[in-house]
């Protein structure tokens, strides 16, 4: 049983409808703003619905590298689109869907449905996915190279 861990971040605004994310743990910062589709919206910075939709990517990752060095899956690489659909429900707005769309490349034809498997126990694990209520979707896509 891993004990609980508390991960700090700090927010701070800069001007506008922007700000600066930082943690005491990190090096580095990160420019966030309201996205474009908002009122007074920034384009082109990252914005929390972004940020949303990468810590369930990036969960799906690093929860994958994981369970495939556990399975020994020969990989040679993993990528991940990923879409997140903001709606208004019932007057709020919410992030109702994540759609990932991850792409494994094996080694060998062979362990075509052994990475399927790892794909699906990845989602299934992924400890951002399991903390929100959004409906997570994922297409996969196997190739050999």
């Amino acid at each position: 049983m891993m004990d609980a861990h508390l991960y700090n971040v700090n927010i701070a605004w800069t001007k506008d409808r922007q700000g600066e994310m930082s943690s005491p743990e990190l090096s580095t910062t990160v420019e966030i703003a309201t996205p474009p589709q908002f009122p007074k919206g920034v384009e082109g910075i990252w914005s929390p619905e972004h940020l949303f939709t990468s810590a369930v990517s990036s969960c799906l990752m690093t929860t994958f590298l994981s369970i495939a060095e556990n399975s020994k899956l020969e990989f040679t690489g993993f990528s991940c689109k990923s879409s997140g659909k903001l709606e208004q429900v019932d007057g709020k707005f919410l992030m109702t869907e994540i759609i990932l769309e991850p792409t494994v490349t094996i080694v060998n034809e062979n362990d075509r449905e052994k990475a399927e498997r790892v794909l699906q126990k990845s989602e299934q694990h992924c400890l951002i996915s399991n903390s929100i209520k959004s409906k997570v979707t994922m297409n996969t896509n196997i190739i050999v190279g």
